[in-house]
């Protein structure tokens, strides 16, 4: 396998094992699907998967005055991410049901606001970069081989984080229209409860940092 092929396939991996575990993003993008339709969860995924792509770039490319700078601002920016997370989770609580939903979050954004929204929401988590520096460290990556390498790099890492979310957003899609509207209504409260808990984690853990 070509070096450059190789380079993309690790990262690529990399991409999904970061991308993988459940957070807020996670939440949302799921709460986002079932409400809004594969559409607009695919749109946040690519968001979310673009401020991975971000992120890893500073990572590959071994920016460290960048990277300090980040985590520097890291608590105001937890706070930002909280309070909006917090605004989201109360909106999808208060949702209406599928069908609904979907027409009001079409007229009121389209799929450049949802997209603009994750990509904003994940790069207000700078711990980010600091994960896939330590990866990229421990795998031979980090500030090695040119910005070459750190393209192909920073590709994998997109691609993995975007393949994981499309998948997902594929995943729920599947069964979003054999869910009633009553249980949609419960969807949408329990995962807007869920995220405004992450939201309320981010924003305390942000003010405190700050102390």
């Amino acid at each position: 396998m070509p070096i450059g092929a190789a380079l993309f396939a690790r990262t690529f991996v990399i991409g999904v094992a970061v991308a993988a575990p459940v957070g807020a993003m996670g939440v949302l993008c799921v709460q986002r699907t079932l409400a809004r339709g594969w559409s607009v969860g695919a749109a946040t995924g690519a968001g979310i998967a673009t401020a991975d792509g971000m992120y890893a770039a500073v990572a590959a490319l071994g920016i460290a005055a960048l990277s300090n700078t980040l985590v520097a601002w890291q608590s105001p920016l937890r706070i930002i991410g909280g309070v909006v997370l917090l605004w989201l989770g109360w909106r999808a609580m208060v949702a209406p049901p599928a069908h609904a939903s979907r027409i009001r979050a079409i007229a009121s954004g389209g799929l450049g606001g949802q997209y603009a929204s994750a990509v904003g929401l994940t790069l207000t988590n700078p711990m980010t970069v600091m994960a896939f520096a330590a990866v990229f460290a421990s795998a031979g990556l980090a500030g090695a081989g040119g910005w070459e390498s750190a393209l192909v790099a920073t590709a994998g890492v997109a691609c993995g984080s975007f393949t994981w979310w499309l998948l997902l957003a594929s995943s729920v899609a599947l069964v979003r229209h054999a869910i009633s509207d009553t249980t949609m209504l419960w969807v949408n409260r329990i995962s807007g409860a869920a995220i405004v808990l992450f939201g309320a984690f981010a924003l305390v853990t942000g003010i405190v940092a700050l102390r």
